[in-house]
């Protein structure tokens, strides 16, 4: 094989129909197009949502709800996570090194589980319950200021 014999494997290729070529060709008249219409001409692209003239269907749906841009959206934390990660102080960095979250992502720190040891946690919010379970278990609770809070809603 050298590179003035390489061809493409058989049936890889396919010619390309050639339609609108007059009668004899079997492909002119309406070059498949069907008959007549705005599908018949060039430059037809169909609106997103059109329902052939029918009422679309995001106009017969009434309107809803809303989203409220000021909410803040906490990724949630558990103790029982905190203690299996088996560390003396928790933060966002050591969180985000554990794969459980993003850098922009704000933590709440919940109550579901039980600490084992005494442990430094530093977040953005703590549940009530949450601060009273690691102070219980000898270790502290640090409140940092979200500098990312408006840019954390996803």
């Amino acid at each position: 094989m050298d590179l003035h014999n390489l061809q493409p494997a058989k049936g890889s290729v396919k010619t390309r129909k050639r339609v609108g070529r007059g009668a004899g060709s079997g492909l002119g008249g309406t070059s498949t197009r069907g008959n007549k219409g705005a599908k018949q001409r060039s430059g037809y692209k169909k609106k997103i949502g059109f329902e052939g003239g029918q009422m679309p269907i995001q106009r017969r749906l009434p309107k809803y709800g809303f989203k409220n841009i000021n909410r803040v959206s906490y990724k949630a934390i558990n103790l029982s996570t905190i203690d299996a990660l088996g560390v003396d102080k928790v933060n966002l960095d050591v969180l985000h090194e554990a794969g459980l979250i993003s850098k922009k992502q704000i933590v709440k720190i919940l109550a579901k589980g039980k600490l084992t040891k005494a442990v430094t946690v530093e977040a953005n919010a703590f549940s009530k319950s949450a601060e009273e379970a690691i102070t219980a278990a000898g270790g502290t609770v640090v409140k940092i200021e979200a500098a990312n809070a408006a840019s954390a809603n996803e």
